[in-house]
């Protein structure tokens, strides 16, 4: 299903979400990629970024009217093998069946030549803790409790979620590793604890 939603609203950009850009920016800036292919441009502020940057970014989307430089599915990619050294996909799987996960991570392996960073909502419980001293850096604590996982109903947006029912982010993981991705490291954004980032190395 083709889904269409307006990403250029102030409503949108929550202090929250502008974190989570951040994350991205800087995931992908410590794998020193060369060229990056960004997944699902949505209002196209990560790619802005880079390309103000002079660092080499191709945008992917199903919608045009989000100006990306390729109009396709992440289902299937018209791109060559091994095209991009890192390819961005942040907060883009979830808006598709959960059956085609393991497609769109093949077609990402497919044409990353080295790293992948993805995204990903995961719903519970969040508990957080920051301690900010003089002279000492800040100190940070959090936990994500999924203990009475709910049922997921499709919102028009989201088909499925980690921590709900039937999707455990061991499933999630497990599912990553299936697609020959190691997970360098994974984390919920402590701003943004609603998105899960997966730093994954090619195999």
């Amino acid at each position: 299903m083709k889904q269409i939603f307006n990403y250029n609203n102030f409503h949108y950009d929550t202090i929250g979400r502008w974190c989570s850009y951040w994350h991205q920016i800087t995931e992908v800036l410590k794998l020193r990629p060369n060229n990056i292919l960004e997944i699902g441009v949505g209002n196209n502020t990560v790619k802005n970024y880079f390309q103000a940057r002079g660092i080499k970014v191709a945008g992917l989307d199903i919608n045009k009217e989000n100006n990306p430089d390729i109009v396709a599915s992440v289902e299937k990619i018209p791109l060559d093998d091994n095209s991009f050294d890192l390819v961005l996909c942040a907060e883009v799987l979830e808006h598709l069946p959960f059956a085609k996960f393991g497609i769109c991570l093949k077609e990402i392996n497919r044409i990353g030549r080295k790293y992948a960073v993805i995204s990903l909502p995961h719903w519970g419980r969040h508990f957080s803790i920051e301690v900010r001293l003089p002279y000492f850096k800040n100190l940070r604590w959090q936990y994500k409790l999924n203990l009475f996982p709910i049922k997921h109903h499709f919102n028009s947006q989201h088909y499925w979620e980690i921590g709900k029912r039937n999707y455990p982010l061991k499933k999630i993981k497990n599912a990553i590793r299936d697609q020959k991705f190691k997970i360098l490291n994974d984390y919920c954004v402590f701003e943004m604890p609603y998105h899960h980032f997966f730093i994954l190395e090619k195999l």
